[in-house]
Parts: structure tokens; C-alpha cells; sequence
């Protein structure tokens, strides 16, 4: 079952491999897009003390980050081994304000107590998406919002992803803002909006002869035909 390969992920890693993870993102050579997006996360969410209940937390990384910005954060994840790592990064952290529970997040029983619920690169890893996203909508207080950040439609077809999938018995599909924003606003989110992903830090030229401004124009519409399938973040309002 991919629920219990997520389980036993941890343990079927290498000592290398499962001090990388504890290390995150600091261990990871992609810790530059790992800031870009928790900037953006940052800069999308209430002002704190506000209530986060950051989904599929893993080691729990980015909770200590949220929680070190100065929001009450509760990190949920379905495996003990990653809740156990999660908890020495909070303690090496020093913070009182962060807690973690071990438990399925398509089968959450919290209720109108959050003022953010976020799936952080986790959602795509759901058997059953539709009960994650409803148990996200329970868990957030009437206006409070849901931010993901998913990688986006093409994922689960890549060779590489479906290795990993099948080496280690867990869930990788593909996870678009529009299948997202399909869902949750079927369950009852509103006010969707898209806000762009950055992967690379994007080179502005100096100048910009007429030709080059009508080309750029050309791409900005064709992208944006693009954003509802590509990796990008979505925030939806219960």
C-alpha cells in the first residue's frame, strides 16, 4: 500500500539519506528554491501570532521555519519516523510555539481552529485528494485560507518520479492549480487565486528594443494560459 510505503519511507534510507532529510533544507543544493517559495508562502499568509497547520510536514523543516516568524504552528505528518525527526528539529530549535501529531491528512478530525492550512509539495502524495483538501476546509476557521504548492500536472509522468513511486511504494501523480482549485472549490473554498513559482531567479534585460517588448508580451499570455497546469501556488478562502 503507497500509505504504508510513506510510513516506512525513512527507514528505507541510507544513515546519508536520512541525515539529508533531517538537514533540510540546508543538506538540499536546491535550498535556494526552498527560500524562494517559503518567502512567498511568507508573504501570502496572515500576520502572526496566526494559527498554522502546515500538512505532510515531514521532518518538519518548514514548520520550524513558520514557527520562527512568529505563528503558532501545528506539523502533521503520517509517519512516526518523520514526526520523531520533526521534533528534534524543533528542540534544536529551541521553539515553544510548534507542535507535531502523527496522522493521516485525508482523514484529520480538526475543526474551524486554523487560521492557514498549507500543503507544502505533500498533496501530490495523497491516495485520495478530495478527502485531504475537505479535511484542510474543517480544520480552517470561517475566511481562514488554504496555500499549496504542488508540482504541477506533468509530474507523475516523469521516468524519474515514477521510479522513486515504485522503489519505495509511495504516491507521486500529478497535481495542477486547476485540478486543485476543481476540487476545492467543489467542496466549498472560494476566492481561488494563482501565484507564480519561482525556480530560478529571473534575468531582466536593460534595454528593450520595440520587438523584444512585443515578444515579451507574446510569452506573458502564452504562460498564462499555462499557470493552471504548471507548479504554482494556489490559495483558496473557507
Amino acid at each position: 500500500m503507497a500509505k504504508q510505503g510513506e510510513i516506512d519511507y525513512l527507514k528505507q534510507l541510507s544513515p546519508e539519506g536520512r541525515e539529508y532529510a533531517f538537514n533540510k533544507p540546508y543538506s538540499d543544493e536546491r535550498r535556494g528554491n526552498y527560500f524562494m517559495d517559503l518567502g512567498t508562502m511568507l508573504s501570502l499568509m496572515p500576520q502572526p501570532p496566526a494559527r498554522v497547520l502546515d500538512l505532510g510536514a515531514g521532518t518538519g523543516w518548514s514548520s520550524v521555519l513558520y514557527a520562527q516568524n512568529g505563528y503558532d504552528v501545528l506539523g502533521q505528518d503520517i509517519a512516526p519516523d518523520m514526526i520523531d525527526l520533526a521534533n528534534k528539529n524543533k528542540e534544536r530549535a529551541g521553539l515553544s510555539s510548534l507542535n507535531f501529531i502523527t496522522s493521516d491528512y485525508e482523514s484529520l478530525e480538526l475543526h474551524d481552529e486554523f487560521d492557514v492550512a498549507i500543503f507544502y509539495d505533500s498533496l501530490h502524495h495523497s491516495v485520495d485528494e478530495k478527502s485531504a483538501l475537505q479535511c484542510a476546509y474543517n480544520a480552517l476557521k470561517p475566511g481562514g485560507i488554504l496555500i499549496t504548492a504542488e508540482p504541477g500536472q506533468e509530474h507523475g509522468a516523469s521516468e524519474r518520479v515514477q521510479a522513486i513511486a515504485e522503489k519505495y511504494n509511495v504516491t507521486e501523480k500529478g497535481m495542477s492549480p486547476r485540478h486543485i482549485i476543481e476540487i476545492g472549490t467543489a467542496i466549498g473554498f472560494r476566492k481561488p487565486q494563482i501565484y507564480k513559482r519561482h525556480k530560478a531567479p529571473e534575468e531582466l534585460e536593460a534595454s528593450l528594443t520595440f520587438r523584444k517588448i512585443e515578444k515579451a508580451i507574446f510569452r506573458f499570455f502564452r504562460r498564462k494560459r499555462q499557470v493552471l497546469d504548471r507548479s504554482n501556488f494556489v490559495v483558496l478562502t473557507k
